[in-house]
């Protein structure tokens, strides 16, 4: 095949090439998609209002406070390894990529002096780290803030928060007291034998209940209704019986 078979393939692969590529810009300039100017399904009255007024989903699990009463500084010094690259915990280390986070539990949100904050914790800089407000920065740094510079993505698991915020509470001046557990999660150990003890001292009673005498049969129960009339295929039988025996 010499050079000029060559240079017709090659020119009729490129022509096809070049009309595919036309006919899909035509195409597109001809076809636009535009949006609806009313919406597809019909909007259901107050289950988007319901839904905002709801605020962001809340970890299903144990309150914070169990779940600190129960953690680990062993643990969250484990946990903390994944914070050591950007963070120092030592009293009076250096700012890294992050702030120094000695005595944070409790502190101001721009704590650490020298430390150039976002704009995001900037506008927060009074307000206070709280076991909560801790909880939630470790939880998601960019949902708890947007626009910070922390590219950390966050822990998910409660039980490894918790671990960290002991072990960051630990490694201060001056610790602040562990949160008291809930109420409602203290008595309800409490309320569980007693409803043990209802459900027994019921079940003897149910037992003890007497039994209804069954209702006898209608025809049984009126002596003007002769048995033979109301029971048709036994006096059959019984006139059966009679001409048998003659």
């Amino acid at each position: 095949m010499d050079s000029f078979e060559w240079n017709k393939i090659a020119g009729a692969v490129l022509t096809a090439f070049i009309v595919v590529m036309g006919v899909f810009i035509i195409s597109g300039h001809i076809y636009q998609p535009k949006p609806l100017e009313a919406r597809a399904f019909p909007e259901i009255e107050g289950v988007e209002q319901t839904a905002q007024a709801a605020g962001p989903a809340k970890d299903s699990g144990p309150p914070l406070a169990v779940l600190l009463a129960s953690a680990s500084p062993e643990k969250g010094a484990a946990q903390f390894k994944k914070c050591a690259a950007c963070h120092t915990i030592e009293k009076g280390g250096a700012n890294k990529i992050g702030p120094n986070l000695w005595g944070i539990v409790g502190s101001k949100h721009a704590h650490a002096q020298g430390f150039a904050y976002s704009t995001a914790l900037a506008g927060m800089q009074d307000k206070p780290w709280s076991w909560e407000e801790l909880d939630m920065w470790i939880k998601s740094p960019k949902g708890y803030a947007a626009g910070n510079k922390m590219s950390f993505a966050g822990l998910s698991k409660p039980e490894d928060r918790a671990a960290i915020l002991v072990y960051l509470n630990q490694n201060s001046d001056s610790p602040l007291a562990l949160p008291a557990p809930p109420a409602a999660t203290a008595a309800a150990p409490a309320e569980a034998p007693a409803t043990a003890e209802a459900a027994a001292s019921a079940e003897p009673a149910r037992m003890r209940q007497p039994r209804l005498p069954r209702p006898n049969n209608a025809a049984t129960q009126r002596p003007d209704v002769n048995p033979m009339h109301a029971n048709p295929a036994g006096s059959s039988c019984r006139v059966l019986r009679i001409f048998m025996l003659c």
